[in-house]
C-alpha cells in the first residue's frame, strides 16, 4: 500500500512540473514557456500593427489577433489578468478565456506573445477599481478612480512567455 501511495505522489508530481510545455520558434533560437492553448510565434504582428488595429475598433468589436509586447503589470492575486504596454503608447488589458489559466504573478517586464480576440470597452469604476486593488494600488490611488474608461481589452487563448 505504501508503494502505491509513493507512486501517486511521484506521478502527481511530475504532472504538475511538466505541465508548462517549452515552445520554441521556427528556428529555434527563442524559447517560450506555454499557458493555455497551443500557440506558435507564426503570423504574429508587432505591438505598434496590433495598435493600428485597435484605433480602427468601434465599442464592442472584435478581432482576432496575435502579437508581442511587455507585460506592465499583472494581478498579484492570481495572476488572473495582465496589462501589456508598449513604452508608454497604450495599454492592453489581457484576461484568460473561461479562466482556464493563469500567468505567474512576478513577469512584469517580461516579453509575451498573445493570441486571442483583441476589442474595445467601456470599463466601468468598479472594474477598474478591481484591478486597481489586484494589482496593490493604495487606497488612496483607489478612490481617484471615478469615471468610466474607454478601454482596449484581450481575451486571450493562448500565451506565451519568453524565457
Amino acid at each position: 500500500m505504501k508503494r502505491i501511495n509513493i507512486l501517486i505522489v511521484l506521478f502527481v508530481t511530475c504532472v504538475n512540473v511538466y505541465s508548462q510545455e517549452v515552445v520554441s520558434d521556427e528556428n529555434n533560437t527563442l524559447e517560450y514557456s506555454s499557458f493555455g492553448e497551443n500557440i506558435n510565434t507564426k503570423k504574429m504582428i508587432s505591438f505598434d500593427m496590433a495598435l493600428e488595429k485597435y484605433q480602427k475598433l468601434k465599442v464592442s468589436d472584435t478581432i482576432k489577433v496575435k502579437f508581442s509586447a511587455t507585460v506592465s503589470d499583472v494581478c498579484k492575486a492570481k495572476g488572473c489578468w495582465m496589462k501589456l504596454d508598449v513604452e508608454g503608447k497604450q495599454e492592453v488589458m489581457v484576461r484568460f478565456k473561461d479562466y482556464g489559466f493563469f500567468m505567474p504573478k512576478d513577469i512584469e517586464g517580461k516579453e509575451v506573445v498573445v493570441s486571442g480576440y483583441a476589442f474595445v470597452e467601456e470599463m466601468s469604476v468598479q472594474d477598474q477599481q478591481h484591478y486597481a486593488k489586484d494589482s496593490g494600488k493604495s487606497e488612496e490611488e483607489i478612490a481617484k478612480i471615478t469615471k468610466t474608461k474607454k478601454t482596449y481589452g484581450f481575451m486571450a487563448e493562448g500565451v506565451l512567455l519568453k524565457k
